[in-house]
């Protein structure tokens, strides 16, 4: 029986490969390479969880509207997959930026980069990895 269907998002080199992880705690993983092509997955297919990196837009990178690189997928989150839990990676100085993501969609955890395997476990079961 399956534990549910992550989204992960693998933009970078510092997304740690966690689909061994995924698959012993019981997860089905679909894996993008960019947030346009989970959002085109998103219209057919309803994750329990999403994992992905957070980027702060320093100077307009996202339009100046948007805080980060996740403000879009978490407004379609809200739309498609309210249920949907996220799991949010994030390096040391861009930490202070993260809770603004809050206020479009509560954030289920987020994890400090670099990150260790029994962290995101915990996040997704809410017990220590064994």
């Amino acid at each position: 029986m399956s534990a549910g269907l992550i989204f992960s998002v693998v933009e970078s080199p510092s997304h740690p490969r966690l689909s061994e992880l995924y698959a012993r705690l019981g997860f089905a993983e679909e894996q993008f390479s960019s947030m346009r092509k989970l959002l085109s997955r998103l219209k057919k297919s309803r994750p329990d969880y999403v994992v992905a990196e957070f980027f702060y837009g320093y100077g307009n990178n996202y339009a100046g509207v948007n805080i980060s690189n996740l403000d879009v997928m978490l407004m379609s989150l809200k739309k498609f997959a309210p249920q949907a839990r996220v799991v949010v990676f994030v390096s040391g100085p861009e930490r202070q930026y993260v809770d603004q993501l809050n206020a479009i969609m509560p954030l289920h955890a987020v994890l400090t980069q670099p990150v260790e395997a029994d962290a995101v476990a915990c996040a997704l079961t809410g017990q220590p990895a064994a």
